[in-house]
């Protein structure tokens, strides 16, 4: 049966993945492997987390994988871009210790109040709110975003790393040079060099390198090593059933009149959270990867937001956390990915991962953060661009930049820069000639307002 060219026409638009034309898989594929290297941490992270709120680690790995997979798919084939998903640190640790410990409610009506930020996601989606948010944010401030999450990425590999610790007296400072330091800085120094030379998979051959190395300090001094969360892989296959932690939903404290208030409280943060974390992404990762149209838009932004939202529902039907973009996606689109098939590509090795949980557990921190920092500094020539002469545009976006590092959120950084951004152009308009005033769109002072409300209230 032939396939008509309006059918065709119909299909690539409702999925953008089949306009693709004359892609370089070998290249498509091997940013994905990349992209999965540098976040599968996440695979041990989570359950750990989560496992804190009560919910069994084993099923734990298996919903955090089958999520992100889930998620990745969407991601690649509703919008053909190449950001990967997974359940996002910091709002799993807000899930379990915020939460169910803090506030003392079961991990069930925590899961029910992700799934309803989901629900209210996917609403804001369809009539294309969150759209409206990523356009309405000016060029500056896109690429000020974009050297911003570069300085937030690099300070996690940092951090990852060991080369920076915390310090009572000054917050951070620099840590010893410890053998996983030093991996740390072998992998930065071969992918810079390889980047050089201009070797394909420089940054995933930095991986591979710095986990061996680790590894071989593992099987060398097996007590140190662990004392430097270095460890070697604890066999091949394993895999637990999802079923403990699947469809628990619990929707009977959220009908409590009484506990209406706490409930919303809890859906907000999330909300908040997760939107501005996932806006942040997109917009920081396309800005440096030319990946915007020439009216400084993001190619399929609503699609893109739309397969989030329907990521983080099903992830909390699954049993797992607020399922977000991936910041660590950028090391995968510095390595050329440019299609949904580098997010596909992430996603099938989630669901390899499932079976095969040990090995990508056992990737220590030291190995992926060479390419953290390597891409945060990558990222970061994005500001060459920004024009400080011009202060209006110039404060917010360094307040922008510095604020997505010191706050450790890309989420606070993007929201003390629109605020300033706005608060600054309308008090300058104030005072100049109105031929001489900067136009500050709607939308954004929309945004000042509502994140004025959120410092207040949340």
């Amino acid at each position: 049966m032939q396939i008509t060219q309006n059918e065709s026409i119909t299909m690539q638009k409702l999925f953008p993945i089949l306009e693709n034309k004359n892609v370089n898989m070998k290249k498509e594929i091997m940013a994905g492997v990349t992209t999965f290297l540098t976040m599968a941490y996440i695979i041990a992270v989570n359950p750990s987390i989560l496992s804190e709120a009560g919910m069994p680690a084993g099923a734990l790995v298996t919903g955090t994988c089958l999520a992100a997979a889930i998620g990745c798919f969407l991601m690649g084939i509703l919008s053909n871009l190449p950001f990967a998903l997974a359940s996002g640190m910091g709002l799993n640790a807000y899930f379990a210790y915020t939460v169910v410990i803090g506030m003392g409610v079961s991990w069930e009506i925590a899961l029910t109040a992700v799934f309803f930020e989901g629900i209210i996601f996917i609403i804001l989606s369809l009539f294309k709110v969150r759209e409206a948010v990523v356009n309405a944010i000016p060029k500056n401030m896109k690429l000020a975003v974009s050297g911003g999450i570069g300085f937030f990425i690099a300070i996690i590999g940092f951090i990852n790393s060991g080369l920076v610790v915390n310090n009572d007296s000054t917050l951070i400072s620099m840590g010893h040079f410890t053998p996983a330091v030093i991996v740390t800085l072998i992998g930065v120094v071969i992918i810079a060099a390889l980047s050089k030379k201009n070797v394909k998979g420089s940054i995933l051959i930095g991986i591979v390198v710095s986990s061996v190395l680790a590894w071989g300090y593992a099987l060398l001094d097996p007590a140190k090593a662990a004392e430097l969360g270095i460890y070697l892989p604890s066999g091949v296959f394993k895999f637990e059933s999802i079923a403990p932690i699947a469809g628990k939903l619990d929707f009977s404290y959220a009908l409590n009149p009484a506990n209406l208030a706490n409930f919303l409280l809890v859906v907000c943060t999330f909300l908040f959270v997760d939107f501005f974390d996932t806006v942040g992404t997109i917009v920081g990762v396309c800005s440096k990867a030319n990946m915007i149209d020439e009216d400084g838009n993001v190619p399929n932004v609503g699609r893109a937001l739309l397969a989030d939202a329907f990521a983080t529902t099903i992830g909390a039907g699954l049993g797992v956390s607020t399922v977000t973009t991936y910041v660590e996606s950028s090391t995968g689109v510095l390595e050329g990915g440019r299609t949904g098939y580098t997010a596909i590509t992430t996603g099938v090795l989630f669901l390899v991962a499932m079976f095969l949980s040990p090995i990508f557990i056992a990737i220590p921190s030291c190995a992926t953060a060479p390419a953290l920092i390597y891409v945060g500094y990558l990222m970061l020539t994005s500001v060459k661009d920004i024009d400080f002469d011009d202060i209006t545009e110039g404060v917010p976006a360094f307040i922008t930049i510095g604020c997505m590092a010191f706050t450790y959120s890309i989420g606070d950084g993007l929201t003390l820069g629109v605020l300033s951004y706005v608060v600054i152009n309308l008090l300058y308009n104030l005072i100049v000639p109105k031929e001489e005033r900067k136009k500050v769109s709607v939308v954004m002072i929309i945004l000042a307002i509502l994140f004025v409300l959120k410092l207040m209230l949340l």
